[in-house]
């Protein structure tokens, strides 16, 4: 483990050059920075930060009622402890595409990307779902690309339209999105291997897939979408589940037995907990300027 070096502008250079690669690149999700280190620990290529994730966190369904202050504070303090890139789920712009992206960039996020459903959203993988009209979801993407000061800073549009109008219309909304600016597109809700396939074959850009569970989607090994052609493939609530799914039962297990004897080799141990932090690397380096600041005050 490192202490953090890499500026916000270098951690865009790296994942446009990754972009740039004939590899997939595999980006779980990270509900909190301690999720942001085991990421860049195991060694994937980018830390993704989920909007669904975000609203679950703070107790709300995903529907569009976390602010601008909620999300881009928890992706910054996410992303300031990697030297991986950082994408953040900024849901349909926070009203002010303008305000958002100035915000995310500043906080040294690496991209963002924007969805076409109506403020009052629902989760991508969800039936009943309202759409804007292409036009106005143009008018958002041209004005994200014109408030970003990073070139290196990426604009992704989500498209929600193949569940709503289906596939071939999403494609031509997708294409009016290219147009407009965007780098990357996020087709979400594709279902089985032909649609991946097609949208790959009709549109000439970055694709992103979603492999979140429990959705409309197939789940692929990151391989199957690499030979399809996609770039980037997200794992956007896989850890929170994870740790939910394992708080749940250890908390039910001590409230029925009284103790947490039986649970504690589910446990992450003190010892693993500290190498994550890079304990003794700041104790080290406290215990460094406490001497110095000892030393010249006896001076």
């Amino acid at each position: 483990m490192h202490f953090i070096k890499k500026k916000p502008s270098q951690k865009r250079i790296d994942f446009d050059e990754k972009l740039k690669s004939n590899k997939i690149l595999r980006v779980p999700g990270a509900y909190n920075p301690l999720t942001a280190k085991l990421i860049e620990e195991i060694g994937y290529d980018a830390v993704y930060v989920s909007g669904g994730v975000m609203a679950n966190d703070l107790g709300f369904p995903d529907i569009g009622l976390t602010t601008l202050q909620d999300v881009s504070t928890r992706s910054y303090l996410i992303s300031r402890v990697t030297n991986l890139p950082t994408i953040v789920d900024i849901d349909t712009g926070f009203k002010s595409c303008k305000e958002t992206i100035e915000v995310f960039e500043e906080f040294g996020i690496t991209g963002v990307h924007l969805e076409d459903q109506i403020e009052r959203k629902r989760c991508g993988h969800l039936d009943n779902k309202e759409l804007i009209t292409t036009e106005a979801m143009v008018k958002k993407i041209k004005e994200c690309v014109a408030a970003k000061k990073d070139p290196n800073f990426k604009i992704i549009a989500r498209s929600d339209a193949n569940g709503v109008e289906g596939l071939d219309k999403m494609i031509e909304r997708c294409k009016a999105y290219i147009d407009a600016g965007a780098e990357i597109i996020f087709p979400e809700a594709l279902q089985d291997e032909k649609d991946f396939e097609k949208v790959r074959k009709d549109l000439k850009c970055y694709l992103l897939a979603n492999m979140t569970e429990f959705g409309k989607s197939k789940l692929f090994n990151y391989k199957q979408l690499e030979n399809i052609g996609f770039n980037i493939v997200i794992y956007p609530v896989t850890t929170q589940r994870l740790a939910m799914k394992n708080v749940e039962d250890g908390l039910r297990d001590i409230y029925i037995n009284g103790h947490q004897n039986k649970i504690i080799d589910k446990m992450q141990s003190r010892k693993r907990l500290y190498e994550l932090v890079d304990y003794e690397k700041y104790n080290s380096l406290d215990e460094k300027i406490y001497n110095f600041s000892t030393e010249g005050h006896e001076q």
